[in-house]
C-alpha cells in the first residue's frame, strides 16, 4: 500500500476527504508551494498538547497510541507544509478553542485534566463537529476538532507503530492474495 492508498482509506474511515490532503499528496512544503505561512512553528509545548490530544483519540491499549507515533510532530508538520494560511489558522486557533472547552467543562486546562474528563470533552466536541459537518455549506471552514481527528487518524495508521502493530503488516514487496479468510476480531490489513 502507497501512501495515497493510505490516505484514500483513512479518508474512507472519517467519510469522506481529508483536509490539506491534496496539497500533501503532491508533495507540498510551504518553502517553494507559498501553501502557506512557511515560518509556523508549534513550541514544544504545542507539540505535547496536540501528543496528549492525539493520545486520547488514540490511547495505549495492546497496541501502541498516538503518542507512540509522535503524533504531535506529524500534526505540526502537517499544518505547516500542506495546510493553506486560512486552515493554519483554524487549526491554531482550535487549540485554543479546545483548551478553552475543556476550562468551561472541567474548570481545568485540557492538559491538567484527568483521562476521563478528556475523553468526555472529545466526545462532546467530536458530537459538535459532526453536527457541523451535516450542515456545513462547501465553501465554510472545516472545524478545528475534525482537522485534529483527522491528521490524528491518518497519522497513526500511516506511522511504523500504527501500521505495524495495530494492523497486520506484511513487508512488501509480497504475493497476491485475492482471496484470504477473515474472521471477527482479526486486525485489518496495513499492506
Amino acid at each position: 500500500m502507497n501512501r495515497r492508498e493510505a490516505l484514500s482509506s483513512v479518508a474512507l474511515l472519517l467519510g469522506g476527504t481529508i483536509i490539506g490532503a491534496e496539497a500533501f499528496l503532491s508533495g507540498c512544503t510551504n518553502a517553494d508551494k507559498k501553501i502557506g505561512s512557511a515560518g509556523l512553528n508549534f513550541s514544544p509545548d504545542d507539540i505535547s498538547f496536540l501528543d496528549e490530544v492525539g493520545e486520547t483519540i488514540i490511547p495505549v491499549t495492546d497496541t501502541p497510541g498516538a503518542k507512540d507515533a509522535k503524533i504531535g510532530e506529524f500534526m505540526h508538520t502537517i499544518v505547516r507544509d500542506c495546510y493553506d494560511d486560512k486552515q493554519q489558522k483554524i487549526f491554531t486557533e482550535g487549540m485554543g478553542k479546545l483548551n478553552d472547552a475543556s476550562k468551561q467543562k472541567n474548570g481545568k486546562y485540557f492538559l491538567d485534566a484527568s483521562p476521563e474528563e478528556r475523553k468526555a470533552l472529545l466526545i462532546d466536541l467530536d458530537k459538535e463537529q459532526q453536527a457541523y459537518m451535516a450542515k456545513k455549506k462547501p465553501e465554510d471552514p472545516p472545524h478545528y476538532f475534525r482537522m485534529m481527528k483527522e491528521l490524528t487518524i491518518w497519522g497513526y495508521f500511516t506511522s511504523e507503530p500504527g501500521a505495524t502493530k495495530a494492523l497486520r503488516y506484511i513487508a512488501v514487496p509480497g504475493r497476491y492474495e485475492g482471496c484470504i479468510p477473515y474472521k471477527k476480531g482479526d486486525k485489518a490489513w496495513a499492506t
